[in-house]
């Protein structure tokens, strides 16, 4: 007469949590437990895991394994072994076409002609952010900032280094008590007037110094005039340092903290030149000659043209050159402007001016730099070249 009692209460006490369970089986402390309820061991059972399969039970032969090749294995095999030759045959065909022919050789001959200068432009980077403390740059300047900035100009001849590097260096030497004006001075000369740069252009423009020559003078007339027209014009609350540390950290190598700089200058410029070799290999050969005759005809309009393309290519200082004189339709004073602006303004350098130093300093910086370059190789072109 119990068992239904027994049963009812077993099915309740299984819907409640464990401690109840424990409280069927164990008594008061220190009590023997009361003996299992055959009624409550089997609906508890219920709950129970499933027992594992036997191992020889005979299972249905037409079962699908867990690991089989798909249905339709046979078309998908075909279609890979067909499908790239297809894509392969076309590409061929595609690449055997003048234009394209012309397009590969003008951007191989760019690259491989500017990587050996762009991988000993960053090398020399990396080891003067290395090995070269700041205050070098502190006792080497004079302390009037008037005479500071065209000797922070002139540094840029013997201190080469990539336009990526020189923001930061600039930022370094601003932090460390260098006036301002003086360290964008060395930030715009220092990418564009080094040793590295000059050779380049020389190999790039063979049998012409004049234009070394012109490079070298319009870069530094730029870099001094944007540094004089900072201390005249410029004011502190546009600069916006962001705290950042530079130079020698303690506890690291320096070989550690020259190799890391020097695989980032490179990975960073090289992709750059790539797509700036790209960018002027493609100019070549899709825009028409008439396109391009519309503004070589004209002297103001070849020099925005190429102004505006400098600041979009952002070819590395190292290799613009090289993209330079692939542009023969343009006027040398044209071609100039190019490798004046580039290394000082470019989306890259306003990327990192106004990361660095804050948007209010980076657009004014900016939109002056480009102006006085101009100004500057128009004039200089014009008595030299």
């Amino acid at each position: 007469m119990f068992d239904p009692i027994v049963r009812i209460f077993g099915v309740g006490m299984q819907k409640t949590d464990e401690p109840a369970d424990e409280a069927l089986t164990a008594g008061p402390e220190g009590a023997p437990a009361e003996p299992e309820t055959p009624g409550v061991v089997h609906e508890a059972a219920r709950d129970d895991p499933e027992p594992e399969a036997d191992p020889d039970a005979v299972t249905d032969p037409d079962a699908t394994p867990d690991h089989t090749w798909p249905r339709h294995w046979p078309l998908l095999l075909i279609g890979a072994a067909v499908v790239p030759g297809v894509v392969l045959f076309a590409v061929g065909r595609w690449m055997e076409e003048p234009a394209v022919q012309a397009w590969r050789t003008v951007c191989l001959s760019i690259t491989v002609q500017a990587l050996p200068f762009l991988l000993l432009g960053t090398a020399l980077s990396g080891a003067i952010n290395a090995f070269v403390p700041a205050r070098v740059f502190t006792r080497v300047l004079p302390r009037r900032p008037a005479l500071a900035v065209p000797v922070a100009g002139a540094a840029g001849v013997i201190l080469p280094g990539c336009e990526c590097a020189s923001v930061p260096v600039a930022h370094s030497l601003i932090r460390r008590g260098v006036d301002p004006a003086a360290a964008f001075a060395f930030l715009l000369s220092a990418p564009a007037i080094n040793p590295i740069v000059l050779t380049a252009t020389a190999i790039a423009f063979p049998g012409s110094p004049e234009m070394v020559l012109a490079r070298l003078l319009a870069s530094l007339v730029t870099a001094a005039g944007m540094g004089w027209l900072w201390l005249w014009l410029g004011r502190a609350e546009w600069l916006k340092p962001v705290a950042r540390h530079m130079g020698h950290r303690t506890g690291q190598s320096r070989w550690n903290e020259f190799r890391t700089g020097f695989q980032h200058d490179f990975l960073h410029a090289g992709g750059f030149l790539v797509v700036g070799a790209m960018a002027a290999a493609t100019f070549n050969v899709l825009v028409p000659r008439t396109v391009l005759d519309t503004f070589a005809d004209s002297p103001w309009l070849s020099v925005l043209f190429l102004a505006a393309l400098a600041i979009l290519l952002s070819v590395c200082s190292e290799a613009d050159a090289f993209v330079a004189a692939s542009l023969t339709g343009f006027s040398p004073t044209a071609r100039l402007t190019f490798m004046v602006v580039g290394p000082m303004v470019d989306l890259k350098l306003i990327a990192l001016q106004t990361g660095t130093f804050g948007r209010a300093f980076a657009v004014r910086f900016s939109a002056a730099t480009v102006v006085v370059a101009i100004l500057c190789s128009v004039l200089i072109g014009a008595v030299l070249l």
